[in-house]
């Protein structure tokens, strides 16, 4: 399996193709683009079959070896079996098996329609980032290692990716974290999630922006490509393709859970800012995973929406992008969207690239086909599978009562999004599955806020908001934050 970048053109041909291990601890390719590999693998019904019973650490290493063909075999499965186990899966909630990694339940069926929901979020930060930066945590130790070398992460995070990398990578051998966030913009418990750690080889940077000025930030530096060498600069964000790979699994997972044979389709519903989860999505279909609908669900920031509605893709400013009680989401440049866009104009580098240079010109581009656009593919969407649609802080609220009252459970801000969004498309026969995002205790601003009383919260985590916090601020200036990271990293 080889790799290649969206935008890789005759100029930086010999950049690509390149192996899975050769971008593993990177992000963006030396050209700009996102990694994708040459083909999609594609997976049979025969495959399928055998996965159904299989126990999650095992059907991650059947997926994963399909795009990581030059780690050995008996590695990739020690490292899957390293990752997904009940001690690390540990929050279940009640009823719930931690060794099932990610449980479905059953929220409602009837009139040939049903909504069910996969827990993602029973990890070590109590959300669904952990599935995937647990897995890059061992990833990423095993291929130092072998190396004898170090790596200095720079991510950004609106929330829950800070402190999944940070609890993936504490500890970790020759590993430094340096995780930017917007400012007194994310909720009490993200916050001292990340900012509690004492870690020495964690570094907490509060930027005083919008997560989107964080975003910028790590593209820039990515961008350095001399300072990215020199201080030997990796990511953990979304645009790194293993994460985004590990993420695959578990779309496999709760298609083989949630129905008993290959004949069934099922869809899912996301929320999504960043275009990551749902990514993983497309590229499960784009193996032959039977998806039927990728429903995307977006709060007020409704980027991604307006997309999918009209096949305009229209960025929004700082000032632009609303600070809301989903706050994850608050994104309003969705870093992934190029992976989809590249597969939507006919895997076409020169064509990816201009639209991406549009966008950091004027801000977006237009595919709807009107006279004036820059082209007209988004007829094409829908061979892909996509809907959307748009929650609000009211329909947040609405939704968190009325699946405590119908359901019996308190689901975090955004999967409340997800929610709203999966009812108002369901369709008979076709199961609709809703990727949780995060645990309620996450966001208990919202939750008190909808129920009247505190969100129910893991051993371990009773007192976090009154630990010590350990963090810098610093403003959106990339030439202040280069003279941080070099004065950490030893180098």
């Amino acid at each position: 399996m080889q790799y290649v970048s969206t935008r890789a053109n005759g100029a930086t041909a010999s950049q690509s193709p390149q192996q899975f291990s050769d971008i593993l601890l990177g992000g963006l390719a030396p050209d700009g683009g996102l990694y994708l590999p040459t083909e999609y693998p594609q997976v049979t019904g025969a495959e399928l079959d055998a996965w159904r019973k299989l126990p999650y650490a095992d059907l991650a290493f059947e997926i994963l070896k399909k795009f990581a063909t030059d780690i050995p075999e008996a590695d990739l499965k020690a490292l899957a079996h390293k990752t997904y186990t009940a001690d690390v899966y540990r929050n279940a909630r009640a009823g719930e098996s931690a060794a099932d990694i990610t449980p479905l339940r059953v929220l409602e069926e009837g009139n040939g329609k049903k909504l069910v929901l996969q827990a993602l979020s029973n990890g070590p930060t109590l959300a669904f980032k952990d599935m995937a930066m647990q897995l890059l945590g061992n990833l990423f130790e095993y291929a130092l290692a072998k190396k004898d070398a170090q790596l200095n992460i720079f991510g950004a995070t609106s929330g829950d990716t800070g402190s999944a990398a940070e609890y993936a990578m504490r500890g970790k051998k020759g590993i430094k974290v340096f995780m930017l966030s917007p400012h007194k913009k994310m909720s009490a418990f993200q916050t001292a999630q990340m900012f509690s750690l004492q870690d020495p080889n964690i570094f907490n940077i509060a930027v005083e922006g919008v997560f989107d000025d964080c975003q910028d930030m790590v593209k820039a530096v990515s961008n350095d490509l001399p300072f990215k060498a020199k201080q030997k600069i990796g990511t953990v964000n979304s645009i790194n393709w293993a994460r985004v790979v590990a993420q695959v699994v578990y779309y496999f997972r709760g298609y083989l859970a949630a129905t008993t044979s290959n004949d069934e389709k099922v869809s899912f519903t996301v929320p999504s800012g960043n275009f990551g989860n749902i990514c993983a999505g497309h590229i499960a279909r784009m193996m032959g995973l039977p998806i039927d609908k990728l429903v995307v669900a977006t709060n007020e920031n409704d980027v991604l929406d307006e997309f999918f509605r009209t096949g305009v893709y229209r960025t929004r400013k700082s000032a632009e992008t609303y600070h809301t009680s989903s706050p994850s989401m608050d994104i309003s440049k969705a870093s992934n969207f190029e992976r989809f866009i590249f597969d939507l104009v006919g895997r076409d580098s020169e064509r990816t690239r201009a639209l991406f240079t549009k966008v950091d010109t004027h801000g977006g581009f237009d595919l709807s086909g009107y006279p004036g656009g820059d082209g007209d593919e988004f007829h094409k969407v829908k061979e892909y599978g996509f809907k959307s649609g748009k929650s609000t802080h009211e329909d947040r609220l609405a939704t968190i009562r009325d699946v405590a009252d119908d359901y019996g459970i308190v689901i975090d801000t955004h999967t409340a999004d997800g929610i709203k969004v999966a009812k108002e498309n369901l369709e008979p026969g076709v199961t609709m599955i809703v990727l949780e995002t995060a645990l309620a205790a996450k966001f208990n601003e919202t939750i008190l806020e909808a129920l009247g009383h505190d969100a129910e919260r893991p051993a371990g985590f009773e007192n976090i908001e009154a630990l010590p916090q350990r963090f810098v601020v610093m403003p959106a200036d990339v030439d202040k934050m280069k003279d941080y990271i070099a004065s950490n990293t030893g180098l």
